[in-house]
């Protein structure tokens, strides 16, 4: 089954060398909440406040430059110049500045001709581009993908994924590492079909250490809907989580902690969503005006906890519908996560059955936190929430009372979506099986068992099955044909037949075909890592 393109060969080929601090990165950036508007005496009050506000003391230790910082044309030998009225000292006295106080020093460039802002681009400067950086003492670089030249004959994101492989070369060479976060992903993130956004997302984690998958977050003061602009980037996260790993972060954008067209719970829900997904956590903010309360929720050991947690999961879906999602994953020291978000435009109560957490035993008692209050309860088959404000989210840590208690059953939604928005569920009727719209209910929550089977808590006696490319839900019979593996392209395929599970151009119908390369009618989001 030939499912691996020559791009992907060539990148998996190369020597992967990964910086020895692969966690998901913490720390500042401008360009949500500043744009252009960038200078010298920014950067060195963000440092100054962030180590006063206990920022750096939690982690958040990077500080990045984004877009317009250079001059506009490169010196005599071609390399890049920064902008002396805006950083009259140079960037190299900044980032001594920031080492200084215990920071790390990023920076931004593009991998086309020009930046997104029209600034010098890196196409063809590369490897002067890399050393000019690392001469700086740059530890961290982000490299967008505007204004990129395309070859005749070549298809585009063949062309992004070929460019964003070079660099990953260069970096390579350095002598010193350098963290990579590559944003090509995002400039396919509006196709549909998805095709090229996953063929691009398949070249990243070889390459770098972090991608930009989606859209920019807003921009502080800019009109527009800000809640539907973090929950965009939230929606696409959550169809990656099976590119995440300890060495590679999904990238959803910016922490805009202090967007005053967002509520505090819904500031403190991306906070709390990117903190269970295993995001990056940089924030784009006025440090210095950071208020109190702003501070102590960014500040939040346990979440960053979570975050950084050594496993390096993204949180999977376990169940979503119009007014609630559920996200849940493993924790290193075998803790297990779960997070609950109330989407609706009121305060709701929830509860939610530890079998959907993933757990099997019905005899054990766990302890249960939540983390933003620290409170401590008991549990033994439920988790009651209590009332959750609209917008808001509450993140529990459940310890198992034993070790025999800690078997968890990887659980929640089969899902897929031809353009991010429009996310469609695995459901089964009696033994019909197809593609519906989420309502979280147990016919679409799913359990994948190390055994290769599937089936949902609905009906736990019936397993996902294939016969002659046909999908039903039938009687487990520990067959081939109900044995299932999952792969980094998001395919589902039958043992028996090395077909993938594949939903027809009408969204709904399920049946089993050849595997075809980065098809989105065969790219599904699991609740397991491959």
């Amino acid at each position: 089954m030939k499912l691996l393109s020559t791009s992907i060969l060539l990148a998996i080929a190369a020597a992967i060398i990964k910086p020895a601090e692969a966690k998901p990165p913490m720390g500042f950036n401008n360009w949500a909440r500043f744009m252009c508007d960038l200078n010298e005496t920014l950067f060195t009050d963000t440092a100054d406040a962030m180590l006063d506000k206990g920022l750096l003391d939690a982690g958040y230790d990077r500080i990045n430059l984004d877009d317009c910082w250079p001059k506009h044309e490169r010196d005599e030998e071609g390399r890049l110049q920064w902008d002396t009225d805006l950083f009259p000292n140079g960037l190299p006295w900044l980032g001594k500045y920031f080492k200084e106080k215990g920071f790390k020093f990023g920076i931004y460039s593009d991998v086309g001709n020009l930046t997104c802002g029209k600034y010098p681009g890196s196409y063809g400067y590369e490897k002067l581009d890399a050393e000019t950086f690392a001469s700086w003492g740059i530890d961290f670089l982000k490299l967008d993908g505007c204004n990129v030249p395309n070859p005749e004959n070549k298809e585009e994101a063949d062309n992004y994924i070929e460019l964003y492989h070079k660099w990953h070369g260069i970096l390579s060479d350095l002598d010193e590492p350098m963290m990579f976060s590559e944003s090509a992903p995002a400039y396919f993130c509006d196709g549909q079909p998805l095709d090229n956004w996953f063929k691009v997302m398949d070249n990243m984690p070889p390459n770098g250490e972090l991608a930009r998958h989606s859209w920019d977050v807003i921009n502080y003061g800019v009109e527009g809907d800000h809640w539907e602009s973090v929950m965009s980037n939230y929606k696409a996260n959550l169809l990656l989580a099976r590119y995440q790993s300890k060495s590679f972060a999904n990238d959803p954008d910016f922490l805009i902690a202090d967007d005053e067209e967002l509520t505090m719970d819904e500031r403190r829900s991306q906070f709390a969503l990117w903190s269970s997904m295993s995001a990056p956590l940089i924030i784009s903010a006025y440090i210095p005006d950071l208020k109190d309360d702003v501070v102590e929720y960014l500040t939040n050991r346990d979440l960053i906890a979570v975050d950084q947690d050594d496993l390096g999961r993204q949180a999977t879906v376990v169940s979503q519908n119009d007014d609630l999602d559920v996200l849940s994953k493993d924790l290193s020291n075998g803790d297990r996560l779960l997070t609950v978000f109330n989407k609706a435009d009121t305060a709701k109560s929830f509860s939610i059955p530890l079998t959907r957490a993933g757990y099997t035993k019905s005899s054990c008692s766990f302890k249960v936190k939540e983390l933003w209050s620290g409170k401590e309860s008991k549990a033994t088959n439920k988790i009651d929430t209590g009332s959750i404000n609209s917008h808001a989210t509450k993140v529990y840590r459940i310890t198992a009372s034993d070790d025999n208690c800690k078997q968890i059953v990887q659980t929640g939604q089969i899902f897929t979506s031809p353009n991010i928005y429009d996310t469609t569920c695995l459901s089964s009727d009696n033994q019909k099986v197809s593609f519906v719209k989420c309502n979280g209910n147990d016919a679409q929550v799913w359990q994948v068992r190390k055994d290769g089977t599937i089936n949902n808590l609905d009906n736990k006696d019936n397993c996902l099955t294939e016969k002659d490319g046909q999908i039903s839900y039938s009687t487990c019979d520990e067959s081939d044909s109900q044995n299932w593996s999952y792969n980094i392209h998001g395919y589902l395929i039958n043992k028996d037949t090395n077909h993938c599970l594949t939903v027809k151009n009408d969204n709904t119908t399920v049946t089993a075909t050849d595997c075809k390369h980065n098809s989105y009618l065969q790219t599904f989001a699991l609740p397991i890592s491959p």
